[in-house]
């Protein structure tokens, strides 16, 4: 009768190991899946901020009195490329993800503001090469807005495979932590519905 049930006992562990060594293999597939996602976007961020230096020369040439706003560029660019460094040695890390969607926000509302303003000055916006760089940009934030989708499906899927039973047993245990989402942060005022009165 004993060794019924040290054999029962050892069947168990021997099940609960397979079970553990299934779930870590299937869990550091998918950190590894959402870690390339975030290379994919690293490459285009950086595609991005070797862009925007140019995109500032060729604009300070004519809005030399605007000085403010082609400073703010430069700043939030440099920024959005130090929280980028840090998110991509940590990719998923909530904290950094965070830190990097308000980085990238500021990035976005100040380069909003350098094209709002180059509307003002036909010559600047006439110019072949500020065309050009605009274009690119323009492109390249495509690519971005793509790899953000394919970065945040990877970390959706395997947050939601860590969350599940039985690996929310093995996952905390074996150092697979919650990841976090890049998302887009946007003026609160831009999400709330229009309203509109008939008067």
């Amino acid at each position: 009768m004993p060794l019924i049930i040290i054999l029962a006992a050892a069947g168990l562990l021997f099940i609960l190991v397979l079970m553990a060594i299934s779930i870590y293999n299937g869990l550091v597939t998918l950190r590894n899946r959402y870690k390339n996602a975030f290379a994919q976007i690293d490459v285009q961020l950086k595609r991005r901020n070797d862009l925007i230096p140019n995109l500032v020369e060729i604009a300070k040439k004519y809005i030399k009195h605007e000085r403010e706003t082609l400073e703010a560029v430069i700043m939030a660019r440099n920024a959005a490329q130090s929280a980028g460094a840090a998110a991509a040695a940590n990719p998923g890390n909530p904290e950094l993800m965070g830190k990097l969607s308000g980085a990238e926000s500021a990035l976005g509302g100040v380069l909003g503001r350098l094209f709002a303003l180059s509307e003002a000055y036909p010559d600047l916006k006439a110019n072949t090469t500020m065309m050009q760089l605009s274009e690119e940009l323009t492109s390249t934030e495509n690519k971005v807005a793509f790899s953000r989708q394919a970065f945040n499906d990877a970390v959706t899927e395997y947050n939601i495979r860590r969350e599940r039973f039985p690996a929310i047993l093995f996952a905390g245990v074996l150092g697979f932590q919650a990841a976090g989402l890049l998302e887009v942060i946007t003026d609160q005022k831009e999400r709330e519905a229009p309203k509109v009165k008939f008067d």
